[in-house]
């Protein structure tokens, strides 16, 4: 009888064994998911040495480990191994081929992931994967052809430059803002790009740059002629009367503030800075390669200059200062409602209402050039017009926050203002822009 308990008994614990185990090692069979997520890595795509490279890895027992390697012939080479000591679900790893100065040619990139189950002894499941690629250590050549550009503070400058190969990003690094070429023919881009008004003259370092497909990077300081200028400083009397005449306006733009001036101050502030934002968005992403434009920029005739570029305007009431902000454009006015022409050639690609600037047309011209008209009455225009140089785009008014009736007119490089008063005149475009082009036909 004790005996056959004991059998019992043992049977019962191999049973436990038997089961734990199986609970243990057998639950989870399968490797690591595991992807590659680098710009369309493809099969016998080049690759460069300094190209980011991103493993994505999941398993539901978690991840312990990923493991990358490159064999070229015979040999393999372990660069990388990354231990995940809180075995995550889903991971991410980054990076790239520097490590192995790896010489031109093709070579197979290994990657392996092993996640946290017991399977294989407490070694985890595990999954490869290999793909074919070819590294690309040449970078790109960039040759100027043009001569070295003269640029004003808050002007605009041109360049035609050839690059030695396909490219996927090329242009202009101003700071943190970026112009980008268009490719014009074969391996030659113009480039339009801007001085910021925003940036002091000590301050001005323009990089052009040119990225391959491989993703091999060259960078160097681009010549110019630069020249600092000083913006002249504006003084604006805010009274309760204009405050009265903008209460509609101003609740339509600044809902959720109490009273007139809060939400005027808002909107000369905050609601600015989303205006602006909108105008930027717009045109670099309504860009086109060609230039559109022909000679000089038409303005509204027969009028006045009420308010220049770069005006630095400091805001009172009763003679208490409540804001400072700068003015990036030219308002002509002449008589109310008056019919404003569109400056150049070029697509409509808003035509709508715009906080601040109201009533707002802007106009692409393509190589990352626009030009804007605000605070009109009416448009005449619909996003998607090809229109004509001197061709009716509305009539001007006073929506927005505009003081009296006029138009606001802006032009705009790769989303930057820049100074009008450069592209109405005929001799600057002639001998700035026009004259650049041919090398690039």
């Amino acid at each position: 009888m004790l005996k056959s308990k004991l059998s019992t008994l043992l049977t019962l614990i191999a049973l436990a064994v038997t089961v734990l185990f199986g609970y243990l090692f057998l639950r989870d069979l399968q490797g690591p998911s595991l992807s590659f997520s680098v710009d369309d890595l493809e099969l016998g795509q080049k690759i460069g040495p300094r190209k980011e490279i991103k493993v994505l890895a999941g398993d539901t027992s978690g991840v312990r480990k990923i493991k990358v390697s490159v064999k070229r012939g015979s040999k393999t080479l372990e660069l990388y191994e990354k231990t995940f000591l809180d075995t995550p679900k889903t991971t991410e790893y980054s990076f790239t081929l520097e490590d192995a100065k790896l010489p031109e040619g093709a070579f197979t990139l290994i990657v392996s992931a092993h996640d946290a189950s017991f399977a294989g002894f407490n070694k985890g499941n595990g999954t490869t994967k290999e793909i074919q690629l070819t590294m690309d250590n040449k970078q790109p050549r960039i040759i100027v052809e043009t001569t070295p550009p003269g640029i004003h503070r808050g002007g605009s400058a041109l360049i035609v430059y050839k690059v030695s190969e396909e490219v996927k990003k090329t242009g202009v690094y101003v700071n943190t803002y970026f112009f980008p070429a268009y490719l014009q023919k074969e391996n030659t881009y113009a480039c339009l790009f801007a001085f910021p008004e925003s940036i002091p003259g000590s301050e001005y370092f323009p990089q052009i740059m040119a990225e391959d497909t491989a993703g091999n990077i060259t960078e160097s300081r681009l010549i110019v002629n630069a020249v600092n200028r000083n913006y002249p400083s504006d003084k604006v009397n805010i009274s309760d009367k204009f405050l009265d005449l903008k209460a509609e306006e101003l609740q339509k733009i600044v809902p959720y503030k109490d009273t007139t001036l809060e939400r005027y101050l808002e909107a000369n502030g905050k609601v600015r800075l989303e205006n602006d934002k909108l105008i930027h968005t717009v045109c670099i992403d309504k860009s086109t390669p060609k230039p559109k434009w022909e000679g000089d920029f038409k303005i509204l005739p027969r009028s006045a200059v009420k308010a220049q570029f770069g005006d630095r305007r400091t805001y009172y009431l009763n003679d208490k200062e409540i804001d400072k902000q700068v003015h990036l454009g030219y308002d002509f006015a002449s008589v109310a409602h008056d019919t404003i022409p569109a400056g150049n050639h070029g697509t409509v690609v808003f035509a709508g209402y715009n906080g601040i600037y109201g009533n707002l047309v802007i106009l692409e011209h393509g190589l990352g050039l626009n030009s804007i008209y605000s605070h009109l009455s009416e448009i005449f225009v619909n996003e998607g017009d090809v229109v004509e140089k001197g061709q009716e785009l509305g009539l001007t008014g006073t929506t927005g926050l505009a003081v009296g009736d006029h138009v606001h007119f802006g032009v705009y490089v790769g989303g930057i203002a820049v100074q009008p008063k450069e592209w109405i005149d005929p001799k600057w475009i002639r001998n700035n822009i026009s004259s650049r082009l041919v090398k690039a036909k």
